[in-house]
C-alpha cells in the first residue's frame, strides 16, 4: 500500500462504500501500551508473562517514576506494594488527562480499554470530535449514536470503569485488592480536584473557592439549553466588562438567534452572579485575563474544518490542511488573520457526514 492507492470505505457501514484515497499514517507516542494488553493476559491465564509485561512497562516508560518512589523490585521480582503503587500512578494520569478533556471539550469516542494509554495519553482516538454547542451527550461516533456510551459528559465514569477493568486483571496477581481499591478513590479525588482546579482557570476565578460549583454548573446548563459555542463562549467571556457585564459581549458564540432571545435574561442574571464572584476576587484584571487565556483554547480542530480540508486534499490541495497545522500548533495564541479558524460551526455543516458525525472508516 502507498500514499494514493484507492481504499474502499463505507463510512456508515449502511452498504454504500466507495473508494477514496488512502495514505499511510504515523502516529507518535512514548509508548502505545494499552490496558487491553494486561487484560488479555489475565483473561487468558498467563500470569507469568503478565508479571513481565508489568516490569518491561515500569522499566521502559515509567523508568522516572519509579527512580522517585520507595517500593522497589526484589530480586527482581513484582511486589505487591510496587504493582499497587503502580497502578495509584496510572488512576492518577489517567484522571488528569480525563479533566483536561472535560476541559476543552475533546470527546474520544471509542474509550474502549484497548484504546486507554498506560501513561494517561490521549491516543487512538478515531471517531473523536470537539465540542461545538456545548452538550453533555454529545458524541461524534455513530455506533455510540444511541447508546452514548463514550459522549461527552460521561468520559470521566468511563475513564474510571476501564481503571477497574485493568484493576480487575492485577487482581489475578495480587493476595489481595486493598491497594487497587484505594487507588480507584485516588482516580476520584485526583480527578475531582484536577477538574476543579481547570474550572477556576476557565472561568477565570482565581482558586477555587465554595459556591463555585453551583456558579459554573448553572453556565454550563444555560449553555446547553441555549444551544451555546463551548470554546467561543470562553474566549469571549475573558472580553467581558466585569464592571458593567452585558450579554452581548457573548452573543457571538449562540448558534441561533432563538436561542440568544429565550436565555439572554437568564445569562444576564447569571453574568451578574459571575461578574460579583469575579469582583470579589484577589485577583487582578490582568491576572484573570492571562489565567483565562491559558486554559481556554481559541482554536480546535473542528470536524467541519478537517472535512474542509479534507475535501481539499482530495483534490490535490493541501494548503488548508497546512494551514490548519500552523494554527493548531498554538492553540491557546490569537494568530493575525486566522480568525476564521475561531469561527463556530456553520449551519451546513450541522448534519454532515464527516462534520457533525465519524465513524471508524471516516
Amino acid at each position: 500500500v502507498t500514499t494514493g492507492d484507492q481504499v474502499v470505505r463505507d463510512m456508515f457501514y449502511d452498504g454504500h462504500p466507495q473508494l477514496e484515497t488512502g495514505a499511510i499514517v504515523c502516529r507518535v507516542a512514548p509508548s502505545f501500551t494499552r490496558f487491553g494488553h494486561f487484560e488479555m493476559l489475565a483473561s487468558r491465564g498467563e500470569l507469568d508473562l503478565l508479571k513481565q509485561l508489568i516490569t518491561f512497562t515500569i522499566d521502559r516508560d515509567f523508568a522516572d517514576w519509579y527512580a522517585s518512589q520507595p517500593h522497589k523490585l526484589v530480586d527482581q521480582q513484582l511486589t505487591p506494594e510496587l504493582i499497587n503503587a503502580w497502578f495509584m500512578e496510572i488512576c492518577e494520569r489517567t484522571a488528569v488527562m480525563l479533566a483536561h478533556w472535560m476541559r476543552v471539550g475533546f470527546v474520544h469516542g471509542v474509550m474502549n480499554t484497548d484504546n486507554m494509554s498506560i501513561l494517561g495519553l490521549t491516543i487512538d482516538y478515531g471517531p473523536y470530535g470537539w465540542i461545538d454547542n456545548f452538550d453533555p451527550g454529545w458524541t461524534p461516533n455513530t455506533t455510540d449514536a444511541q447508546g452514548k456510551r463514550y459522549c461527552f459528559g460521561r468520559q470521566p465514569d468511563i475513564g474510571r470503569w476501564n481503571l477497574e477493568r485493568l484493576a480487575d486483571a492485577l487482581a489475578t496477581i495480587l493476595p489481595n485488592t486493598d491497594g487497587l481499591a484505594l487507588a480507584i478513590e485516588q482516580y476520584d479525588s485526583t480527578y475531582v480536584t484536577q477538574l476543579t482546579q481547570s474550572f477556576a482557570g476557565k472561568f477565570g476565578l482565581g482558586d477555587w473557592q465554595k459556591g463555585d460549583g453551583e456558579l459554573v454548573n448553572r453556565c454550563f446548563e444555560l449553555m446547553m439549553r441555549a444551544e451555546v459555542d463551548m470554546t467561543l463562549f470562553f474566549t469571549h467571556l475573558a472580553k467581558l466588562d466585569i464592571h458593567a457585564p452585558q450579554v452581548e459581549t457573548l452573543k457571538i458564540a449562540f448558534y441561533t438567534e432563538q436561542g440568544y432571545a429565550n436565555f439572554s435574561a437568564d445569562f444576564t442574571e447569571w453574568l451578574s452572579q459571575y461578574a460579583q464572584r469575579i469582583l470579589h476576587s484577589s485577583q487582578s484584571p490582568k491576572a484573570r485575563l492571562a489565567q483565562m487565556q491559558t486554559h481556554n483554547p481559541r482554536y480546535v480542530l473542528r470536524n467541519y474544518l478537517a472535512q474542509q480540508a479534507i475535501d481539499l486534499a482530495e483534490n490535490n490541495d493541501t494548503s488548508l490542511l497546512e494551514t490548519l497545522h500552523q494554527v493548531l500548533r498554538n492553540p491557546y495564541t490569537e494568530q493575525a488573520g486566522m480568525e476564521r479558524f475561531e469561527e463556530k460551526r456553520p449551519d451546513w455543516a450541522r448534519h454532515k457526514a464527516g462534520c457533525s458525525m465519524l465513524s471508524c472508516s471516516s
